[in-house]
């Protein structure tokens, strides 16, 4: 147990014994007639408290002071105690806060079927002086109370129980939902950054051994293109993965980490579009790129990377599917956010097939922004039209 909790009991303990003995003795001067005497007009053979009384006492208060650490045992003992204090006669009193106490921890942190059998043992013990006549009142009319200084505490300590379970049971799932989140948006990642890696490497290898025999001397033209994609892409991967990997300090990365862009990957975003379709280029894909200048200025960094991956995504499958290798690219301001445009010369998807994990990717991508995205032909071409909501001012 913590340090802080083990002081805690052991001042609750201390607490409870000097208020057992204090208000036991209080309650001894209620009685009738000058100076001490019964507190029960009714039961003038009530034991006023002793020594054995006093050691009772304190052997129930102070056992308190292990409670969280051996709940049942606590219990027991506390239980056993107080069953011998009222079968002995002494005055009924603040000592039943011990059993009060002890009931209440074992409700709040065992088991149900544990602590009702516990709880269950402990009214017994405390019984026996009901059923042995031993009880300051009638049976009928001492039976109630008693039995209350077990019920009562049980009731609170296993509602307790029961809330912090389910608290700690919704942030597991929380967390379960966030984890579940951040492999798919690492995932998506991760995808997004292979493939069109590979989508572009698999194109300039193909013109590489073109070349070879008819033009040699685009040869080296090609290979650089080739390792040039691959240096590209690796950097990319490598700070994708770089979430998953223990910060300087030792830490694990939380899920959502942020890096420079604020979102926990690369800092892409609509700045970088220009350079990608060189790349495109490059790898045989003409690519017709308009960009607005204040849609950078709508987007905050999630939001311009999820724009960059889009056109990376689309422009990788129009060079996969596309028959005319050629593309047209839009991100225009429109309706409090920026609207995104990728367009093929032809009717092959450009998100892969219009049902398969591209257009899939993309779309949830953009929906845990808060945008919307639509694929399919149209007019003789293939388009992807997406729209992210910009930042709010």
């Amino acid at each position: 147990m913590p340090v802080r909790s083990q002081v805690t009991d052991a001042g609750l303990a201390l607490a409870v014994a000097t208020l057992a003995i204090v208000g036991t003795l209080g309650a001894q001067r209620g009685g009738p007639g000058p100076g001490p005497g019964p507190a029960w007009p009714d039961a003038p053979d009530v034991r006023l408290l002793d020594a054995p009384g006093v050691v009772l006492v304190l052997a129930a208060a102070l056992t308190l002071a292990v409670r969280r650490r051996w709940p049942v045992p606590v219990l027991g003992v506390v239980a056993a105690a107080v069953s011998t204090y009222l079968l002995l006669g002494y005055v009924y009193g603040p000592m039943l806060l011990c059993l009060a106490v002890a009931v209440y921890t074992v409700a709040r942190h065992e088991p149900w079927r544990r602590s009702v059998a516990a709880a269950a043992g402990a009214l017994l013990l405390v019984l026996l002086h009901v059923v042995l006549g031993r009880a300051p009142l009638p049976w009928v009319v001492a039976l109630a109370p008693a039995t209350a200084w077990v019920a009562v505490p049980y009731a609170v300590g296993a509602t307790v129980r029961q809330s912090r379970l389910a608290a700690a049971r919704e942030r597991a799932e929380q967390v379960r939902e966030r984890v579940a989140d951040e492999r798919l948006r690492l995932a998506q990642e991760v995808h997004d950054v292979v493939g069109h890696g590979l989508v572009a490497i698999t194109v300039q290898a193909d013109v590489a051994r073109h070349v070879w025999d008819k033009d040699p001397e685009r040869t080296p033209e090609a290979l650089e293109a080739i390792s040039r994609t691959s240096r590209e892409a690796l950097a990319e991967l490598r700070a994708t993965l770089d979430l998953v990997r223990r910060d300087p300090e030792g830490e694990q990365s939380a899920p959502g980490t942020a890096t420079a862009a604020g979102t926990g990957t690369p800092g892409l975003g609509l700045a970088d579009l220009p350079a990608l379709g060189r790349r495109m280029e490059q790898a045989g894909l003409a690519v017709e790129l308009t960009v607005a200048e204040e849609a950078a200025a709508e987007l905050d960094a999630a939001g311009e990377l999820a724009a960059y991956r889009v056109v990376q995504e689309a422009l990788t499958n129009v060079l996969r599917h596309s028959p005319g290798r050629v593309a047209r690219v839009a991100v225009t301001v429109e309706d409090g956010g920026v609207r995104i445009t990728v367009a093929s010369n032809g009717t092959g998807a450009i998100g892969g097939q219009p049902s398969g994990s591209g257009i899939a990717g993309m779309r949830e991508r953009v929906s845990r922004l808060g945008g919307r995205l639509e694929a399919g032909p149209g007019g003789g071409q293939f388009q992807v039209r997406a729209w992210l909501p910009g930042t709010p001012r």
